[in-house]
């Protein structure tokens, strides 16, 4: 039986799973309490008319596939071509997600400004701002040529005929939960519209060949607002992470088709704009206590890249009846086992104590290979002792109080060495692999007794 025009439908909205009736469970993902309501129309909006016309609908052998490098565009800044793999494919579709007020805007701007300067004809279409509050932005950023372009727009049909008639080399979208189609019913946002808007819009990027940028909304557990399903649909995701209040920003890739998904930029907010971090540790390091105890220097990796951060504990006599733990930037379970590991294994007696560990600089940091650095902190403080400014220390710990091997020990330790470190104490196993680095002298521990034989 065909539906008719006012019928309605429930989808879910983490995976895109369609019923003609609400359920509590999505069958597809197994969330619970995903499904919405919408109108659906009788009229079909995702096929031929979205078709870019000149394309070859017919199967390819596979020895016929020619393979060639993709050709990318540099961005000009370094930061956002580590994340996207060397600079942006022609072609793609990627989705820059983030809390509102973090920058997405602001970087995408810049970039469109780097771009312009390069040659290339950009147009970035907002559905949220006018025209003059993008211009008061570009007046912050810097000088503009006349290779940019500034459109205000949030219907799919007339975006669709601007791209196809100016065929830009790089297309801002920001944002796709303010697009909608007329022959759609649903409101702009809905799980109908955003899902067709990231249809039409992945058609014209490879029918085009037009490198496209979407800009999406997120929910308060920070992930993607919309159907799931957009996020499989696009060649790239970048996450812009951070504390408003702090003036470091973080962009991170999820996912990428062209290159790895372990990467991360540095940003800074300035007034200017958004300003490149290339030396992540020297920033999280600035304003480190010298002398102070609990205090102690780790080696984190992200992607490829090794990043130095302070660890920071407080060890302090409970004044109530139950001591409270708290930690900010890493795991709350990870520090209470690390604590209960020096309890039973090195007999500190911390039952009646209050803890408190820091990730300082506000990083989120999950790695075990940190495990070393909040035991050393936390053994520091509750004996008062300074930890010496020229250590820094990286391993994880285990259940016995065995410290295990970590990945990537090489870089960590020529990272520690490029920073002006003098000592580094890393897991026994893992000194065979750096016996060749010469300037820092490099200590093995097999458990936590070592460490606190060394620093103690």
């Amino acid at each position: 039986m065909a539906k008719s025009k006012n019928s309605t439908v429930f989808f879910c909205q983490n995976c895109g799973y369609e019923s003609a009736k609400w359920l509590g469970q999505c069958p597809g993902c197994k969330q619970w309490n995903s499904f919405v309501e919408e109108p659906v129309s009788s009229s079909k909006t995702a096929s031929k008319k979205n078709r870019i016309p000149g394309q070859e609908k017919k199967p390819a052998l596979l020895s016929e596939i020619s393979l060639q490098e993709e050709d990318r565009i540099t961005t000009g800044m370094a930061e956002l071509d580590r994340v996207l793999g060397g600079g942006i494919v022609e072609g793609s579709l990627t989705l820059v997600g983030g809390d509102p007020g973090i920058g997405k805007s602001t970087l995408l701007l810049q970039v469109c400004r780097n771009l312009a300067l390069g040659g290339h004809e950009v147009l970035y279409i907002s559905g949220e701002e006018s025209l003059k509050q993008i211009k008061l932005r570009a007046n912050r950023i810097g000088e503009f040529n006349e290779k940019l372009r500034l459109y205000c727009e949030t219907s799919l049909e007339e975006i669709e005929e601007v791209i196809k008639r100016n065929k830009p080399k790089v297309v801002i979208i920001d944002s796709v939960q303010t697009m909608y189609r007329e022959d759609i019913s649903s409101a702009p946002g809905s799980v109908s519209q955003v899902r067709e808007a990231t249809s039409v819009l992945l058609q014209l990027a490879k029918g085009l060949n037009v490198s496209v940028f979407i800009v999406g909304h997120v929910t308060k557990e920070g992930t993607v607002a919309g159907p799931r399903v957009l996020e499989h649909m696009v060649d790239t995701v970048l996450y812009f992470e951070g504390d408003r209040n702090a003036s470091y920003r973080i962009l991170r890739g999820v996912k990428n088709r062209f290159g790895s998904t372990n990467e991360i930029g540095v940003f800074e907010m300035a007034q200017e704009g958004l300003r490149e971090v290339p030396n992540p540790s020297e920033f999280m390091l600035s304003g480190k206590p010298l002398d102070a105890s609990g205090s102690v220097v780790v080696c984190s990796m992200e992607g490829t890249r090794p990043i130095l951060i302070e660890i920071q504990a407080l060890v302090c006599q409970s004044n109530f009846g139950i001591p409270r733990r708290q930690c900010i930037g890493t795991d709350f379970n990870r520090v209470n086992l690390l604590m209960a590991v020096l309890e039973k294994r090195v007999g500190l007696q911390m039952a009646n104590c209050d803890a408190y560990v820091n990730i300082a600089g506000g990083l989120k940091i999950q790695e075990p290979a940190t495990d070393l650095g909040i035991v050393m902190a936390i053994v520091s403080s509750f004996k008062n002792r300074p930890i010496d400014n020229g250590v820094i220390a990286f391993g994880e710990v285990g259940l016995s109080g065995e410290v295990r091997a970590v990945s990537m020990v090489q870089s960590r330790v020529q990272e520690a060495k490029k920073l002006g470190f003098s000592t580094c104490i890393i897991p026994y196993v893992c000194l065979e692999s750096v016996k060749e680095i010469k300037g820092i002298q490099i200590i093995g521990v097999k458990n936590v007794a070592e460490v606190m034989d060394l620093q103690m």
